[in-house]
């Protein structure tokens, strides 16, 4: 059963970037103390760029143990990995290249080949990697779009509502490209997922994602509602601008 959210709202966007560095600190000391291992799922965009920048660097780099750390995707645009729009890239530039993970960690969606055939790769990855009915990752990270998408996981679009498969591709007609996604029931397996929102743009859809107005096509977002795990949301002062009317 979903539980609800936890709220944690900071002044600027660089504080928001500092309280994700925080988070994943502790989501990865937990998950080795507790497991040997640390799984995370990371999100592309703006934002994520920022708080992989800081985390790159110390205090926070020094206080994780990066050989145990293994790094996955929530979605991928259907690009190579050298390309400017690639999720992987901005990653690898923002954080892999400054900190001491081993490379057979990385485990990335691999844009370049043929949609369909990528996401069934990496549905065949984490079926390797984890055992039992779902992948279980200690932290996924996720954006939103001012559309209400989360990951790849588009209004109007069928992956939203996918129960079987753990990654699936799907052209998206508003960004006229494929994409590459994991789906909610991998999402929702987690111990942890964390959205993380900043601008005053995106004020409006998180209150209607929060509020759980449980339109999944419409907002996709509304389709993340972890099974036993925790849910935070970690925003801006902007993007939090009318919870107050919650």
């Amino acid at each position: 059963m979903s539980t609800d959210p936890e709220l944690r709202v900071y002044a600027t966007a660089d504080e928001l970037a500092s309280g994700v560095a925080e988070l994943f600190v502790e989501a990865s000391s937990h998950a080795i103390a507790t497991t040997g291992a640390f799984r995370v799922a990371l999100s592309g965009g703006s934002t994520p760029r920022l708080f992989l920048r800081l985390l790159a660097t110390s205090p926070y780099s020094s206080r994780v143990d990066w050989s145990n750390v293994y790094l996955y995707w929530g979605d991928e645009r259907c690009v190579p990995p050298t390309d400017a729009a690639s999720n992987y890239r901005m990653a690898k530039h923002a954080l892999i290249d400054h900190v001491p993970i081993p490379p057979g960690n990385v485990h990335r969606m691999e844009g370049e080949r043929e949609p369909a055939e990528a996401a069934a790769a990496y549905d065949a990855l984490l079926r390797d990697v984890f055992a039992g009915p779902t992948p279980h990752f200690d932290l996924v990270l996720l954006g939103l779009g001012d559309n209400g998408h989360a990951a790849s996981l588009f209004p109007g679009k069928t992956a939203v509502r996918e129960v079987e498969r753990w990654a699936v591709s799907e052209f998206i007609e508003a960004v006229q490209m494929s994409r590459i996604t994991l789906t909610p029931p991998v999402i929702n397996a987690s111990a942890l997922v964390a959205f993380v929102v900043c601008g005053k743009e995106k004020a409006r859809i998180v209150r209607r994602v929060i509020e759980r107005s449980r339109d999944i096509d419409a907002a996709p977002a509304t389709a993340i509602q972890p099974d036993g795990g925790r849910l935070v949301w970690l925003l801006d002062h902007a993007a939090a601008l009318h919870l107050e009317e919650v």
